[in-house]
């Protein structure tokens, strides 16, 4: 009878870990208006104020439905003028770190933000 010989590799492989993610796909552009009540609160709502991380007395800005506006405009959290380049949308995406919200980034949530801050952030 013949012998068997069993060999084991081990492969290592230098640290890997991520970091970051980055999100391209941003969603389809948004055409129709976009209003802060109707459409950018309830994001707020559901994703970013409830979990009491952007609540007031929580992490800058409070988006609370009674002060997120006020927040976001005194922290310079929109740009009108590169709406891209948003801090609020920045953060949304995740070229700012963790991409918000915190349960991974939404591209419809991102595409109304951006056509919002795009129509000039009204708060209406």
């Amino acid at each position: 009878m013949g012998a068997i010989f069993i060999s084991t590799a081990v492969l290592m492989l230098a640290g890997c870990y991520k970091d970051k993610t980055l999100v391209f796909d941003t969603g389809a552009e948004i055409t129709r208006p976009v209003s802060f009540s109707g459409d950018i609160i309830p994001i707020f709502n559901k994703s970013c104020n409830g979990s009491g991380c952007h609540s007031s007395g929580g992490i800058a800005p409070d988006l609370t439905v009674s002060n997120a506006y006020t927040s976001m405009q005194n922290g310079n959290y929109i740009n009108t003028q590169a709406p891209e380049n948003s801090e609020l949308y920045q953060w949304m995406i995740g070229n700012k770190g963790t991409p918000m919200p915190t349960d991974g980034s939404n591209k419809d949530y991102n595409s109304l933000v951006l056509a919002w801050i795009k129509q000039g952030a009204q708060n209406n």
